[in-house]
């Protein structure tokens, strides 16, 4: 399987305009090849280098499995949902790191469950890894220029 995030490719800076020092607008995601079995999708932005441990940008899950692409700045594709990343909200939180370089994971796993049941923010990485057949990952970088 193979994932795109336009405007950056992997281990490279992602343009601020994706970011808190930009519009905080969500990229365009796409992908291909997912294996047999695909019956749904779903998406994770995470920060790794985050002081307190991992930071979640971004979740969403129940894309549906005839979706190749998360157009930039939304709309989600029908049926798809967000769950609460580490701003308080559901949706796409930008970069926006305190200091240094940060890399931002942007993984998708294609899943062998049409939907997925009471996902919140804390069990969503169980409720994935648990259907999870494939995945393909971008990362990006970002430190803000201060």
């Amino acid at each position: 399987m193979k994932l795109e995030v336009n405007g950056f490719g992997n281990n490279q800076k992602i343009p601020s305009e994706y970011t808190c020092d930009g519009k905080d607008a969500s990229p365009e995601i796409k992908w291909s090849g997912a294996p047999e079995g695909t019956k749904s999708f779903a998406l994770s932005v995470i920060d790794p280098d985050a002081p307190m441990g991992d930071f979640v940008h971004w979740l969403i899950y129940d894309i549906p499995k005839d979706c190749a692409v998360i157009p930039k700045g939304g709309p989600l594709p029908p049926g798809a949902k967000e769950t609460g990343n580490d701003f308080g909200k559901s949706s796409y939180g930008g970069p926006c790191p305190p200091s240094g370089t940060h890399r931002y994971f942007f993984t998708l796993y294609a899943l062998d469950k049409e939907h997925l049941e009471e996902v919140k923010s804390k069990n969503f990485r169980e409720k994935v890894k648990e259907s999870t057949i494939a995945s393909a990952e971008v990362i990006g970088l970002y430190s803000r220029g201060r």
